[in-house]
């Protein structure tokens, strides 16, 4: 549906991207149209995927999840489907990347310290598949955008 986005849905989305609890009551008094086309269209890009969900975003640090860590992955080749299955069940990874390159996946770690990190390798090293890792510790983030540019 990403071709097919016209003004309005990116307008919707962008509106939608900086507050996601913005009424669609709002949204049409903002765009000039009735609050059906705008429910309309929302409903469409949910159906579409274009809308993944609404999220409350939280911020790691106050709920004691401040250390974030990248963590590559090495993998048997043969038994990849076997690792992402396990890694898709675990906690405090946020992200999972299937990466080209010397490793094959790339994880992003949210977790209270030190500590939580080596917990999580302490896994990792007894899951059936993984060869090695190696890790990154994130002393600041500098940048970590959540909303897409829609080019408007």
């Amino acid at each position: 549906m990403a071709s097919k986005l016209d003004d309005l849905d990116k307008k919707i989305l962008s509106s939608l991207q900086h507050d996601a609890r913005a009424s669609f009551a709002d949204l049409a008094r903002n765009f000039g149209v009735s609050e059906a086309t705008i429910h309309l269209r929302v409903r469409k890009m949910r159906e579409a995927g274009v809308i993944k969900g609404f999220y409350t975003i939280v911020a790691p640090e106050k709920v004691g999840k401040g250390f974030t860590a990248l963590v590559y992955l090495k993998v048997d080749p043969l038994k990849y489907a076997n690792v992402l299955e396990h890694l898709l069940r675990m906690k405090d990874l946020y992200e999972i990347y299937d990466v080209t390159g010397e490793y094959y996946a790339v994880i992003k770690v949210r977790t209270n310290g030190s500590e939580g990190l080596a917990k999580i390798l302490d896994i990792l090293g007894k899951v059936d598949g993984i060869i090695s890792t190696m890790s990154v510790v994130v002393l600041r983030t500098l940048k970590e955008e959540l909303k897409m540019d829609l080019g408007l």
